[in-house]
């Protein structure tokens, strides 16, 4: 199991540039520029985020869990995480997290994984799989035509999945408590796509599912 890595931000709230929060299963999507300081706060505890990253210019240079995971030689996120893209190009970087570990592996639900784990009547259940094409969907589509290629494997922000020693993931209780967070500093302009996860049928979010707190601050660009 990886150690946490626990770090405070010396950011105050009152001085984000964007303040917004998420409910339960909604879906967010939201440009981060270069330089800016992105927050997510778990407010009630044992919430799961799963959250895609892009490059703003080119989205189809996008958050790459196997190479952040082969870079950083842990399968785990957390302070000092750089998140790496398809391309090589570093995306964000976790520079504070007060929860300690983050999920890179897990995947998001969906009606087929909901109907293959649990039961075939949880098929039309709310997924992040949907919500994340329902957000893109709501996007602008000037600049890209955002939809189903644009799903990668997700980083699932607070959700705790241990490994077994035999390599198969589990899903365990959460890591995390109200008012934990985790920050990253932009490198680039990025599109962050958050489903702020409804799953009710196991513990990643302690079977009830509770809103996020997303801020942003303004920062140098060198």
């Amino acid at each position: 199991m990886a150690v946490l890595n626990y770090v405070e931000s010396p950011l105050k709230p009152e001085d984000a540039v964007y303040d917004h929060v998420l409910p339960a299963g909604e879906g967010w999507m939201h440009e981060i520029r270069k330089g800016q300081s992105f927050r997510i706060v778990d407010l009630e505890g044992n919430q799961a985020v799963d959250t895609l990253f892009y490059n703003a210019a080119r989205p189809e240079d996008r958050y790459s869990a196997a190479d952040t995971i082969r870079e950083q030689g842990n399968l785990f996120l957390s302070t000092g995480t750089r998140l790496v893209s398809t391309e090589g190009n570093v995306l964000l970087t976790i520079t504070a997290d007060t929860c300690g570990r983050h999920d890179t592996v897990g995947g998001a639900c969906s009606a087929e994984s909901n109907t293959v784990r649990y039961a075939l009547d949880k098929k039309y259940m709310h997924s992040c799989r949907d919500s994340f094409l329902l957000t893109m969907a709501q996007c602008d589509h000037r600049s890209h035509p955002w939809g189903k290629r644009d799903l990668a494997a997700n980083i699932n922000f607070f959700m705790n999945v241990p490994v077994t020693p035999a390599g198969a993931l589990t899903f365990a209780d959460g890591v995390s408590e109200p008012g934990k967070y985790v920050e990253m500093r932009a490198a680039m302009d990025v599109v962050a796509v958050i489903s702020n996860c409804p799953q009710l049928n196991n513990p990643c979010n302690a079977y009830n599912p509770t809103p996020v707190r997303l801020l942003i601050w303004d920062g140098d660009k060198t």
